[in-house]
């Protein structure tokens, strides 16, 4: 054992006295966290250029009310108080429909888009007041360069369509102003579930859900732990191949056994995780309480966040090691990085659907399959529909399991494939050695 500590504390040192740690501590949530921080920078940075649109207006009645409520939105919406412009003017002219050649129309309003200068032209069908049983009559069809993605088109929707309730009402013969709330839209509140106090036995009130609990502070715990394995566990397998390649495991294992050698890397990547996570958590809890959100903290998670970490990157980390003992060429540990991520990857594919439904069947059993349990029963647990008690509790036995299997078989594939060269990884091998030693 204090062959192994020793290890381990070279091992550590080697790792967090340099200037690569401190570098990749700084910038791996940086890139992480990336494209949020991007678009926090960059969300007010928008084309303010003026996106002028065609309209041909084959029901003769929709054109008109469109340019006004652009006229009204150019009036009103698109400058700050200070006078600056902040978005772009939506500048409509209406073209008088071709009724002979459409396609040809079509083709010339297509050229003006293409050559810049429109932005865009509409079609409003002849029936899209009352659609009839022909689906093309009564269709607004927006072309664009990029229609899937444009915001006039996504903005053109409401007054539209608030136009049409009032024509079908004065076709229908209704007053609007007998009806003023027709068009009111009356929003569904999302709230929690009503609680009793455990210590006054009061009623307490619904909390309103918020998106950020829901899904925001899941994801940033799962993300956290997917970093912390990132940075430790594809490490390890190219640190035991350099040290094979290098002929230094040969000098090591003269004074240790390979198991011992296998576990000081382990116990090292651990205890550089411990290192990383402690900054990023401590920080991360005087950040968001500063901010003044402190009650978004799930501090009932922090315990199960450390032991499942701790868990995977000792699960992942045997393998990793096993794989990396195995190598005898740059080449061959670059081909199997992605076998020791994958356990992580493959959770990172399904989070959305987990988040979503925590209890739904896929979520559950999912959790429970052990290489992915440390990642998605982190993320049902830290929803607030919460999951049943036994499901953390089977999920780590289960993570414990294979956690004793890996480093078993890992360290039986070790003590074979360190001191051999020249031999390429095959899985077969891998096997054989295994379950022979």
């Amino acid at each position: 054992m204090r062959k192994i500590l020793r290890l381990t504390k070279r091992e550590y040192k080697a790792s967090v006295k340099t200037k690569g740690f401190i570098i990749g501590l700084i910038l791996a949530p940086i890139f992480m966290s990336g494209g949020l921080i991007a678009f926090a920078l960059l969300k007010d940075r928008v084309d303010t250029t003026d996106k002028k649109a065609a309209i041909v207006d084959r029901s003769g009645v929709v054109a008109e009310a469109l340019v006004k409520a652009a006229e009204a939105r150019n009036n009103t919406e698109i400058h700050d108080k200070t006078g600056k412009k902040v978005k772009p003017a939506y500048l409509f002219q209406v073209i008088e429909p071709d009724e002979e050649e459409p396609e040809t129309q079509r083709l010339e309003l297509s050229d003006r888009v293409r050559s810049s200068e429109l932005h865009a032209f509409v079609e409003i069908g002849t029936d899209v007041v009352h659609p009839g049983e022909d689906p093309e009559a009564s269709r607004i069809a927006y072309h664009a360069r990029n229609a899937a993605m444009d915001d006039l088109r996504r903005w053109m929707g409401w007054p539209i369509n608030n136009h049409l309730r009032r024509l079908r009402l004065a076709d229908a013969g209704v007053d609007e102003s007998a009806v003023s709330d027709l068009f009111y839209w009356v929003n569904v509140d999302g709230l929690g579930l009503i609680s009793v106090d455990a210590e006054t036995g009061e009623v307490k009130d619904a909390q309103r859900a918020s998106e950020a609990r829901a899904i925001g502070v899941p994801i940033i715990m799962m993300m956290l732990m997917f970093l912390m394995i990132m940075m430790s566990v594809p490490g390890m397998l190219h640190s035991v191949m350099e040290e094979k390649t290098q002929r230094i495991a040969e000098i090591l294992l003269g004074s240790i056994k390979p198991f011992e050698f296998m576990m000081g890397k382990l116990l090292s990547g651990v205890a550089v995780s411990l290192t990383s996570s402690a900054v990023y958590v401590i920080g991360g809890i005087f950040v968001i309480r500063y901010m003044g959100l402190g009650e978004y903290i799930p501090y009932h998670i922090l315990p199960w966040f450390f032991t499942y970490m701790l868990l995977a990157i000792i699960m992942l980390g045997a393998m990793s090691a096993a794989l990396g003992s195995t190598c005898s060429e740059a080449k061959d540990a670059q081909s199997l990085t992605f076998t020791t991520i994958l356990p992580a990857m493959i959770p990172m594919f399904t989070y959305f659907l987990v988040v979503k439904e925590p209890l739904s069947s896929f979520a559950t059993w999912m959790s429970l399959f052990p290489p992915f349990t440390p990642l998605l029963m982190l993320l049902r647990q830290t929803t607030p529909a919460g999951i049943p008690s036994w499901q953390p509790c089977v999920g780590m036995l289960g993570v414990i399991s294979f956690t004793i299997l890996f480093v078993w078989a890992g360290g039986r594939i070790f003590r074979v494939a360190i001191l051999m060269q020249g031999t390429p990884p095959k899985l077969t091998n891998m096997i054989r050695w295994a379950l022979r030693g």
